[in-house]
């Protein structure tokens, strides 16, 4: 049996705070307290910062949490192993993705999980915040990025294939870049902290510096102004494919694309036995994108 004070412990993570980790396990505000303190002076370390709006975990705090998740997740497959139901996915399972790609490239195809497994409460947040899977209490993370980050589990779906384009109504009027010097002289299009663009190429890797002809913090609004006409724009394929293969945009100076070091990963806080829940998300992507995403079968070279 784990020690009370450390389930306590996850308790208080898990809910977010001492009071709704006492009002699920019937100890009032200042027990809790008292408990958490009795644990912090015997571990000789603080493990949560505590104020008046936030639970924010301690270095410390992290590092015991996910032990005592790892530890509890085993203990609960031993007891699934013996019962015979270790191989069910059951229990809440909370989701995190970036907002477009999860509209367009998962939501179509969650009914798929959610018929195979009945018993898996599934939450899903669409956002494109990097969120701290502790603090948001988050089981499972779609991201798309080049450092999946330190500390974490992380699965490596697919390349995420950034390519210049534009719409043919943009390249009629203003005409085609030749070189990758020619964009400086045309209106390029980026949301908010995507500038400068890093590029690779045939030699060697380059550098586009510039600002957006139009400023906005949203991607999905640099894409409509792209399919519009209105500038040239560096957009992922699973962004994008569709609309090349009907042919609303083309690729432009194919010889540059963004850097191949980012990626689409499955990510989750490392556990030496994850549940069942989150291993069974994990194998319902690789179905989707594994091992050719459908993003990349467009014909580009």
């Amino acid at each position: 049996m784990m020690d009370p004070d450390h389930e306590l412990f996850v308790n208080i993570v898990d809910e977010g705070g001492l009071a709704a980790a006492g009002r699920r396990l019937h100890i009032s505000p200042a027990m809790m307290s008292k408990r958490l303190a009795r644990l912090e002076e015997r571990l000789g370390a603080r493990l949560i910062h505590r104020t008046t709006r936030r639970l924010a975990l301690t270095p410390a705090g992290e590092r015991l949490h996910a032990d005592l998740c790892s530890i509890l997740a085993a203990l609960d497959d031993a007891e699934r192993r013996v019962s015979g139901t270790s191989t069910i996915a059951s229990g809440a399972l909370r989701v995190t993705a970036p907002t477009s790609f999860g509209r367009i490239h998962l939501a179509p195809y969650l009914q798929r999980f959610i018929d195979a497994h009945p018993r898996v409460d599934l939450s899903i947040n669409l956002s494109d915040d990097f969120t701290d899977l502790i603090d948001s209490r988050t089981d499972l993370a779609i991201r798309i990025t080049a450092d999946p980050g330190p500390g974490l589990t992380a699965l490596r779906l697919a390349t995420n294939r950034r390519i210049l384009c534009a719409a043919p109504a943009y390249l009629d009027r203003f005409g085609t870049p030749k070189t990758v010097a020619d964009l400086k002289n045309h209106r390029l299009l980026a949301a908010d902290g995507q500038m400068p663009w890093r590029l690779g190429g045939p030699k060697r890797a380059v550098t586009v510096e510039g600002r957006s002809h139009v400023r906005t913090n949203s991607s999905e609004l640099v894409r409509e102004l792209t399919l519009a006409g209105g500038g040239i724009a560096l957009r992922s394929l699973w962004d994008i494919s569709a609309s090349l293969a009907r042919g609303d945009v083309r690729q432009i100076l194919p010889d540059y694309e963004g850097s191949a070091d980012v990626g689409l990963f499955a990510i989750h806080l490392p556990q030496h036995n994850p549940p069942a829940a989150i291993s069974a998300f994990i194998a319902f992507l690789v179905t989707l994108y594994v091992p050719t995403a459908p993003w990349d079968r467009i014909g580009l070279p």
